[in-house]
Order: C-alpha cells, then structure tokens, then sequence
C-alpha cells in the first residue's frame, strides 16, 4: 500500500509539471504575468534609487572588501565547493538535505527573476561594484528576488536548524547567540547587495520572504524527502523524469540572462547526488559512518581525502563534459532530431546573427514548442551537455570519491 502511495504521488508530481508546462505554452502564462509584476516592481526600483546613493554615500574600501567578500561567501560557486567536502566528513543527510535545498532555491530564485524580468538599478547613478567574474555574470540577471539574501536565509537557516537539533542538549544561550549569528549574516548579506549596487530594496525584501517561505516549506518535507532518497521506490528513474521536466518549465525571460544555465548546472548536481546516494547509502552515507573530529576520522585523514577528492571530481568533470559533448550530437542525430551549440560544440555551433535570433528560447518552451506548437528548427544542446556534465560531478562525490576513499583507507 505504501509503495502505491508513493508511485501516486511521483505520477501526481510529474503529472502535474507536465501540466503547467501545457498550459503555460497555450495561454502564455508567463507573458501574462510579466505584464501584472514588472511595472510594479520596475516602480519600486527607481524609487528606491535615492535609499541607495543614501548608502553609498559611506562608501569606504573596508566596507567594499567586507561586502564584496561576503556576496562570494554566500554565492552559488562557494556553496558548489563547500557542499562535497561536507559529504566527506561525515555529515552525509546535512549535505544532501543543503544540496537539494540549494538546488530548490537556485531553481525557485531564478524562476522568478525570469518571470518578473525586473532590472536592477541603473548605473549611473547607483555606484555597481563587481570584483569577481562571478559577480559580474550575476550582474547580467535580473533583480528580483535576490538570490544571495534567499540562498542565504534557506541555507542558514537550514544550518542552524540541523545544529540545534544535533546538539539537543545546547544551552538557551547559545540557540540565542546562533539564531542572533544567522539574523546578523542575513541582514549584512541584504546590505552588502544594496551598497554594491546589485540590488535595490525591493530586491533584498522580496528575498527575504521567499527565503523563508521556502526554508518553512523545506522544514516541514526534508525528512519525507530524504527518507525518499536512501530508500525510497523508483527514485532513479523518477529524479531522471523529475530534471528533465523542470529544464522545460523553466519559463522564458524576457531577454537571455545567465539564469537558466545555473538552474541546469544544480539540477544537474541534484541529479548526482540523488542517484548516487540513494545506489551507496548503506555503504557510506548512512547514519553511523565515520565523522571530522572524532577518533575514526582525524584530521590528517581528512585532509587527505580533500587532497584525494578535489583533483578526481575536476577530472570527472573534464571526462563527463568530453563524454556528453560526443554522446549527445551522435544521439541526437540517430533520432532526427536537429541541434545545434552555443559553444560546447564548435561543429555545431550557427553563426551569430542566428544564434541573436534564437537565444530568446534558450530557456523554456522546448518540450511544448516540440509537442504543440513547435516552430523551432533546432535545440541547443548544450543544455544536455551542461546537466550530464554536473550530473557526473556530483555522482562522482558521493559514490566514485568515497570508494576510492575505502580503498585507501581514509
């Protein structure tokens, strides 16, 4: 009876993103919602304007180095190199409950900013301060919400939660000293982003309550979700399902933004962690394994599993993407079906007036447009080749890594 219920509910989830990608495609649903949002919004961006030359008026390189190296704490890329030496340590539910917790948000935060298609504040005369490449691809996305103040409230929050319930016997003073800690982060999170000139005020309270409508809608499913993952039924194939349909709901922006490619880089990620644990979960992800800190696993083990994992994960990563960039071309061909690259392929890659005229669908609208009203020549296959490529990374820490950990006993 159980497994029933659980094949209803992965047919009703499924089902149900099939559904709003029809009928997105017939009533053009992001369009309409655009039109209700954007004006709204827009407003509040250039009349916030005067809040942030009030705050930047105390600009001070200390406060430039402090918040621009914050926004890199709390930015996509850190999370990405944190997150697989937390796997490593032991702490194995932690880390893939902030993996897929992280890929919620990425894919929830972007969508977002996509169906608004909000600007961000106009420089001059706001001050934009972008030190790292990263930044400056952020910069190319639209404003709202804020992606760092929601990444950082779902994740710390996430965090302190997991620590409290791990340290059951912690004193009042210090749930209130890491509850103050986290309020602290955010709050500098949200100003750094409004005195560096990437967000406006709107932005940062737009991510503030989608972080914690998402963090309180994550508390009340992670142990139903995780409980899934170590031993649930047809959660292979289901996640497989689960990652391509949410590559064709993505909704279109109204101009191309980096957005879409970070959602496919993570849903890439949860992929390989999900069928990667849930195929070695009692081997060594289970509750009882060896954890940082303690007698069976020393820190000089450790640090020779980074040492270990680091290069192998960048080297599975090289393979995956040469592996996907010749599978998918020789697949697609086999199948009819007609592609083409923005890059990963130089064979396949058109010219640029044509690639202009086509990025706008870069983002959704493949599936529908293939199955409805299709007027597409040509998919982009880089989209493929990106999600294998992650895919095979994040398969790679928690399965090929922690056997090669085994063999040597680390």
């Amino acid at each position: 009876m159980e497994t029933l219920f659980i094949s209803a509910c992965q047919v009703s989830i499924l089902c149900g993103i099939l559904t709003w990608i029809v009928m997105s495609s017939a009533f053009n649903l992001t369009r309409i919602i655009r039109s209700l949002t954007q004006p709204w919004v827009s407003s509040y961006v250039i009349s916030g304007t005067p809040v942030i030359l009030q705050i930047q008026k105390y600009q001070h390189n200390f406060l430039d180095a402090l918040f621009t190296g914050l926004s890199c704490v709390v930015s996509v890329p850190f999370y990405t190199g944190f997150l697989p030496l937390l796997f490593w340590s032991g702490h194995g539910k932690l880390a893939r409950q902030m993996t897929l917790l992280m890929a919620f948000c990425d894919y929830t935060g972007n969508c977002i900013k996509d169906v608004v298609s909000a600007p961000r504040p106009k420089s001059p005369p706001v001050r934009i301060l972008t030190v790292t490449d990263d930044e400056k691809e952020n910069a190319m996305e639209y404003g709202l919400p804020s992606s760092h103040t929601l990444n950082t409230v779902c994740l710390s929050g996430y965090l302190l939660h997991y620590v409290l319930s791990y340290n059951e016997s912690s004193n009042t003073s210090f749930q209130i000293a890491a509850f103050a800690f986290v309020c602290l982060l955010v709050a500098l999170i949200g100003l750094g982003r409004i005195y560096l000139g990437m967000h406006s005020v709107v932005d940062i309270v737009s991510g503030l309550v989608f972080g914690l409508a998402i963090l309180g809608l994550w508390l009340s499913i992670h142990e139903y979700v995780d409980n899934f993952i170590v031993s649930g039924q047809n959660v292979t194939s289901f996640w497989i399902a689960l990652s391509i349909l949410l590559l064709f709901a993505y909704p279109t922006p109204e101009f191309p933004t980096p957005s879409f490619e970070y959602h496919t880089a993570f849903t890439g990620v949860a992929l390989g962690i999900v069928t990667g644990v849930q195929q070695t979960y009692d081997n060594f992800h289970h509750e009882n394994v060896a954890r940082v800190f303690t007698p069976e696993l020393p820190m000089a083990n450790y640090a020779g599993r980074i040492l270990v994992g680091i290069p192998t994960i960048l080297l599975v990563k090289f393979c995956s993407k040469a592996l996907a960039k010749w599978i998918l071309p020789v697949t697609a061909n086999a199948l009819g079906i007609s592609i083409k690259s923005s890059g990963y392929v130089p064979s396949l890659t058109v010219s640029l007036k044509v690639k202009k005229s086509n990025e706008v669908k870069q983002s959704n609208g493949y599936l529908q447009k293939l199955l409805f009203f299709s007027n597409q020549d040509s998919f982009d296959v880089d989209t493929g080749i990106r999600l294998l490529q992650y895919a095979g990374l994040a398969w790679s820490v928690v399965d090929l890594v922690p056997s090669i950990f085994s063999q040597l006993k680390l």
